[in-house]
């Protein structure tokens, strides 16, 4: 953590100058946006509507960033959760010694760091931006920042603090919770119990939901726009449901999700037709992320995860469909046609990730651009709240929840009709509705004691018996060049 934290200052001031440029512009809706102040400080940074938009703007623009991201690029926790789970399989012809790793279960050190720490410090750059912003948002006392503005970056700022921490929490276990942007005092945390993360967590998404707006907004905060990718109050309940889930607050979950279920913004898209549920402000997106970077139109996914004709390569669709997941849809089920593709014929013929479909390259425009990034989608909520039913054992309430997913895959109504075949018919359709969206089988696995039965069985097919599965495995390490210089700071069981 300590280069970041050192540099975060000057990385804020850098955001801003970027998204002045005219590809962060379009992104947000940024074109009324004032210019870069000449000398960038934190204290004039927030103390202006236009610079304070600017900075959380640049946040989101770094997120959907290709490179040294964990949410697109193949970089991303789809990529590197998906191999290690039962999601995905890796090329025969890939040498990513990364990769391998991370598809084999056998991270590891690698010179002087961890397989398997990529995302360490990617992931914290976030948090300590965030925090910076907290800190100047609540301080400034500028008349030139809106209260209205100030009030929603707050919000976003917090929000995205608290969707850090959860993968931070899901991909590490303990980790340093760092709430302020003093580089002497986060340089010196230790790990905290993961319990206080999740309160945390919980604690900023309580906050959030009377702050955030509940339409979504332009780049001005002012006006009401039809892209989602601002953070709503939507957004909060739909993280909040997650968090209570992976808690164990079933009954804070199903209150949660119920929010976002009938809020009217929100709709199960069709899996046919014109309404692609990956599309654009799709009537499912809750939250979604506008890509930017080397001129791609669409998603980094479906460059990364789409076989070309020509076929995988070092570079892209290094990945397929794990055999175990293909054999995992029902017989009928839309979504292994819709969101599936293949490649090659008979024996030879594998799948690939189909969720995003657009993965030609091409200058963006408001009419090529037709998909987003999702973060968070009504699916999902619909899922935590059957699972939270369930486990409450209000067996109606989490089959008619189950059967809205099934239907909309053109499957007949669940079965189950106890609390425990109705906990693993979820599990089931957890695995095949949210397949390689940023790591939730992964965590799925973990969350619910499964992963050391399932991958015992997976990892030695992975390395044709050269690797057997380590429970220690369930958690990535951490990067160690900032362990060497915090002494505070542990390394995980087993690295």
């Amino acid at each position: 953590m300590k280069s970041q934290i050192h540099q975060h200052i000057l990385t804020t001031a850098l955001f801003i100058f970027s998204c002045c440029n005219s590809s962060c512009k379009k992104e947000l809706d940024l074109a009324a946006v004032d210019p870069p102040v000449t000398s960038i400080t934190q204290t004039n940074v927030f103390a202006s509507d236009g610079t304070a938009i600017g900075a959380l703007a640049g946040i989101y623009t770094q997120m959907s960033s290709a490179t040294t991201n964990i949410f697109t690029g193949n970089q991303s926790l789809s990529i590197y959760c998906g191999l290690s789970s039962d999601e995905l399989s890796l090329w025969s012809g890939s040498s990513s010694t990364s990769l391998i790793a991370y598809y084999q279960n056998n991270l590891r050190l690698n010179g002087t760091s961890y397989l398997g720490s990529e995302s360490w410090s990617n992931t914290y750059k976030y948090v300590f931006l965030c925090n910076s912003a907290i800190e100047q948002l609540t301080s400034s006392t500028s008349e030139n920042l809106t209260p209205i503005v100030r009030k929603q970056l707050l919000g976003e700022a917090k929000f995205i603090r608290a969707y850090i921490y959860f993968y931070l929490v899901n991909l590490y276990g303990d980790v340093p919770l760092a709430l302020t942007s003093n580089y002497k005092v986060n340089n010196l945390l230790p790990r905290t119990p993961k319990v206080q993360v999740w309160q945390q967590i919980i604690s900023d998404l309580h906050d959030v939901q009377a702050t955030l707006s509940t339409s979504y907004l332009d780049g001005t905060l002012l006006a009401v726009s039809t892209d989602r990718v601002r953070p709503t109050a939507g957004a909060a309940n739909a993280l909040l449901a997650r968090a209570y889930l992976y808690t164990g607050n079933y009954a804070g979950a199903d209150s949660a999700a119920s929010a976002v279920i009938n809020n009217s913004l929100y709709a199960l898209s069709p899996l046919t037709g014109t309404g692609s549920v990956f599309s654009r402000n799709s009537s499912e997106t809750i939250w979604s992320i506008q890509p930017q970077g080397n001129g791609l139109i669409n998603t980094f996914d479906a460059y990364y995860f789409i076989i070309p004709s020509t076929g995988p390569s070092s570079s892209v669709a290094f990945t397929n469909i794990n055999p175990t997941l293909v054999n995992s849809f029902e017989s009928g089920d839309a979504r292994k046609s819709k969101w599936l593709g293949t490649y090659g014929t008979g024996t030879n013929m594998v799948y690939y990730p189909y969720k995003y479909t657009q993965n030609a390259f091409g200058t963006p425009t408001a009419t090529n651009q037709t998909e987003y990034m999702m973060m968070l989608r009504l699916a999902e909520q619909y899922l935590i709240r059957a699972e939270a039913r369930a486990q409450l054992n209000n067996i109606s309430g989490a089959k008619s929840d189950l059967n809205a997913i099934r239907t909309r895959a053109s499957l007949p109504n669940t079965i189950a009709n106890d609390q425990a075949s109705m906990l693993t018919a979820i599990m089931h359709e957890r695995q095949v509705e949210l397949f390689t969206e940023l790591g939730q089988r992964w965590f799925d696995l973990k969350r619910t004691g499964t992963v050391d039965a399932v991958m015992a069985a997976q990892t030695p097919l992975k390395s044709n018996n050269a690797v057997q599965w380590n429970t220690n495995q369930q958690l990535y390490p951490i990067f160690q060049g900032d362990i060497n210089v915090n002494p505070n700071l542990k390394q995980n069981p087993g690295y």
